[in-house]
């Protein structure tokens, strides 16, 4: 499954780069115009996208050094997952080797959830088949460009929570607590959190920032940044409705689960398509809603008034 998901992913990149025909050129990197509502540590000049290496700290080398100790991560039901090592060489980013070993009567699927590292919710691959009786060596893989946007240069320490279902059923066997796994980097690294940009939400221990708008590195169409912070009790969901822009009515890709005390940086994806079929070449205005939810219940937390944003 994850051999799949990296080839589809990459003839999707070569497509992408060989389809393009510049007609986003107008909508590249741009700012928030309005920053009346900023809180006063915000840096308007900064770019989550167009940032230098040294700016952000950024070193891809610093995490080759990096280990952690082999330890098992979670035994029960006759199932052992063991983390073995990191690694930084695979094609999606740093990645945790792990051996799992199945020695209940089922055929299963491990997968990773609710993944961060640093304190940051990061994009995260794991999945893995092994058939009853046998064992498997796999990566949970972390995304390098969420790591790179989050601003994390080191990676100290790691949580996610494993997701375990019949290989034939899909029935949910196993749901882990969230696990954490500690690195070998210095212990006293503090991780520093770019929230600058428009305060769009700040409430009830949630804040919700725009930061840019891009179009040059996106996949699909246009992607606005976005900073989330949950400093709630809860697990959030969040996400975006009654969406415009130019005053045209579209439908973004945009779900972003935060845990409790966590932070988030994500992109609200704009289609090609729907911008084509607005003649929008030039984004200039933002209307939105956002809906937070409870994450396991999904019982609303808030619907939030209208925002309104304006790039130049």
């Amino acid at each position: 499954m994850k051999r799949i998901f990296l080839f589809v992913l990459t003839l999707t990149l070569l497509l992408t780069i060989t389809s393009c025909d510049g007609s986003k050129g107008d909508t590249d990197d741009k700012q928030v115009k309005d920053k009346t509502n900023q809180e006063e540590e915000t840096d308007n000049n900064q770019n989550v996208n167009t940032n230098d290496d040294e700016d952000k700290n950024i070193d891809n080398d610093k995490n080759q050094d990096i280990t952690i100790e082999e330890q098992v991560i979670f035994e029960g039901n006759d199932i052992k997952v063991t983390a073995t090592g990191l690694t930084n060489d695979d094609f999606f980013g740093p990645s945790v080797t792990v051996l799992i070993e199945n020695n209940s009567s089922n055929n299963i699927t491990v997968q990773s959830r609710y993944s961060s590292v640093n304190g940051v919710m990061i994009d995260s691959l794991l999945s893995a088949d092994v058939v009853a009786g046998k064992k498997t060596n796999d990566t949970i893989s972390f995304s390098a460009d969420s790591l790179e946007i989050a601003g994390i240069p080191t990676i100290k320490d790691i949580e996610l929570s494993l997701h375990i279902i019949d290989a034939e059923s899909w029935d949910t066997l196993i749901d882990t607590d969230i696990i954490t796994i500690n690195t070998s980097a210095d212990s006293s690294i503090v991780q520093e959190y770019d929230n600058s940009g428009h305060l769009a939400y700040d409430s009830d221990g949630i804040k919700i920032v725009i930061k840019n708008l891009n179009s040059s590195s996106s996949l699909w169409g246009s992607d606005v940044h976005v900073y989330i912070e949950n400093n709630t009790d809860e697990n959030i969901t969040v996400q975006a409705r009654d969406v415009s822009l130019n005053g045209f009515m579209v439908d973004p890709i945009f779900s972003c689960d935060v845990l409790s005390g966590k932070r988030a940086f994500d992109t609200i994806t704009f289609m090609e398509s729907d911008l084509t079929d607005n003649n929008i070449s030039d984004i200039t205005d933002l209307e939105l809603k956002f809906h937070i939810i409870n994450l396991e219940s999904w019982d609303l937390i808030k619907d939030t008034d209208v925002i309104e944003v304006s790039f130049e």
